[in-house]
């Protein structure tokens, strides 16, 4: 049986896979991907979700020559609207968050995830010290005292001193490491889809905060936006499976001639809402990326900012001990690692979460105390732009390749 050896091995090519993957090329490390081959054109899985992403996060796949693929696809995001909309006793003032405010053109882009994978494929199939592994699936993965060996499902097997496991929220990757998970569920479903309107969104995202949970506009290039809709799980359903027509009617009602006549609804999914998070980012020569470490709801545009931070800051840690001559996937490494990640991953889930249940609650101190906050918001400049800058970056200092200097000039292409 043929045994070949990386330095790192990526288990999973999602989007935080690919990313990690590159990030470790990009600093000159041997990289395997070992994941299915892509589905590629019109053989691709249609996914009709979209990609909020902030402006460090356009910075790290500027650097990593990805942005400069994409771009034309996406819309900036200059400003997020905060509406009330619970019906409550105390209806609280709208707010606007305004990049303009902290002297920025935009927070960042949203894309559709479709042509965001497609660039990350690309990116990885250029870069010169990565290589995929293709394989129907890792059926085994066994930490060693010097190397993780991964069994394919075709023969053979990989070892590498370090493992990423990006192998989503189920990951085998993690289970091998023996990281324990704590998951919780909300009483709610998200749909996911696109639409047209002939009102222009003025590259604004709107929340639209309801007793379901949130119901989310974000815009895409020209008069479209993607829609991501939370509701109690058989209304979900029920709003999913409905005709176009009545399901634009339906979502009409709720944005109250926002955004203008609605037309032209893409391919709805939908997704019950769920939360997880490792109780370690990584061990026993495994390191936990995206989903595998931590899932949260699609709310406030965190989700893979949060792993695309973990890819950019795993990166920084590899970096360093191998300059220094040490052991890339050692217990110092993700111990490191570890201590860069989880003050951020904590308070983005703890706020995530909190945000999302303060929703729920129809307690009228709960409400008073929503209300106070929005109107300090709308009302307290130097409160709204503290609230924005902790909204845009990681908690401590960003990873190196977030940062403009991580990048030759070539690399900082202009994009939304």
């Amino acid at each position: 049986m043929t045994t070949i050896s990386h330095e790192v091995a990526v288990v999973g090519a999602g989007p935080a896979g690919l990313a990690s993957a590159l990030a470790l090329a990009h600093f000159g490390l041997d990289v395997a991907v070992a994941a299915p081959p892509p589905a590629e054109g019109s053989a691709a899985p249609a996914d009709p979700r979209t990609t909020a992403l902030l402006a460090s996060s356009l910075e790290m796949l500027r650097n990593l020559g990805v942005w400069q693929r994409c771009c034309k696809h996406a819309a900036a995001l200059e400003g997020v609207r905060i509406v009330d909309d619970r019906g409550g006793l105390l209806r609280a003032p709208e707010v606007l968050f305004r990049a303009g405010e902290l002297g920025l053109p935009a927070f960042g882009a949203n894309i559709a995830n479709r042509a965001l994978g497609e660039a990350l494929l690309a990116a990885a199939r250029d870069a010169a010290s990565l290589v995929w592994r293709p394989t129907a699936g890792v059926l085994e993965v066994t930490p060693r005292p010097a190397c993780v060996r991964l069994r394919l499902a075709e023969g053979g097997s990989l070892e590498a001193r370090l493992v990423v496991a990006a192998d989503g929220r189920n990951s085998r990757t993690r289970a091998a490491a023996g990281i324990p998970v704590g998951t919780w569920s909300y009483p709610q479903a998200a749909i996911a889809t696109t639409f047209r309107h002939t009102r222009p969104h003025g590259a604004v995202t709107t929340e639209l905060h309801r007793r379901a949970g949130p119901l989310t506009t974000v815009p895409l290039p020209g008069l479209a936006s993607s829609l991501v809709w939370v509701e109690d799980p058989a209304e979900a359903r029920r709003l999913a499976c409905l005709p176009e027509a009545p399901f634009l009617a339906e979502l009409g009602a709720r944005l109250q001639g926002l955004l203008g006549a609605l037309s032209e609804v893409g391919p709805r999914a939908l997704y019950p809402l769920s939360g997880l998070s490792a109780h370690a980012m990584g061990g026993g020569r495994i390191a936990l990326v995206g989903e595998a470490a931590h899932v949260i709801p699609p709310i406030g545009a965190q989700g893979l900012n949060l792993g695309l931070r973990d890819a950019a800051a795993l990166a920084d840690c590899v970096r360093e001990a191998r300059a220094q001559g040490a052991d890339v996937g050692g217990p110092a490494v993700l111990a490191a690692y570890g201590r860069a990640r989880a003050a951020d991953v904590l308070a983005r889930t703890l706020s995530v979460d909190l945000l999302n249940r303060s929703l729920l609650l129809d307690l009228l101190p709960a409400q008073a105390l929503r209300g106070l906050g929005l109107h300090a918001l709308a009302n307290i400049a130097p409160l709204r732009r503290l609230v924005m800058q902790g909204g845009l970056g990681a908690i401590g200092a960003l990873p190196s390749l977030m940062r403009p200097a991580a990048a030759s000039p070539a690399h900082l292409t202009s994009g939304p």
